[in-house]
């Protein structure tokens, strides 16, 4: 009933930038946050950033002054701005949308995840 589908993924090298999108679609009421994750392989997922439906932001501390969240509510849509790419922050980034589902309450959701690599 609710997809999430990324963008903007791919291959850039260190000091680059990529912007992330992902778009939330399907029967919803309304989106309580959004936010991305990342996933490094043989680590734990981690929080990269997050924007409330009140518009509060928190980002990791390794990503703070070069990664900028945004959300545009009409559209359902999350970006995620990268600046001065690291190849620390190589992983699948994945988008996550705690919202509400007509009819069904609150749901957490996530995409199905975006590769971004940054060669040194």
């Amino acid at each position: 009933q609710v997809q999430l589908v990324e963008s903007g993924g791919g291959l850039v090298q260190a000091g680059g930038s990529l912007r992330l999108s992902c778009v939330a679609s399907g029967s919803i009421f309304s989106i309580n946050g959004m936010g991305w994750y990342r996933q490094a392989p043989g680590k734990q997922r981690e929080l990269v950033a997050f924007i409330t439906g009140g518009g509060s932001l928190n980002y990791a501390d390794s990503v703070k002054g070069r990664f900028t969240i945004s959300r545009d509510n009409a559209k359902n849509t999350v970006y995620l701005q990268m600046n001065s790419l690291k190849p620390e922050d190589t992983a699948v980034y994945y988008c996550n949308a705690d919202l509400e589902v007509v009819g069904r309450g609150d749901y957490d959701y996530w995409g199905q995840g975006t590769q971004v690599t940054v060669s040194s």
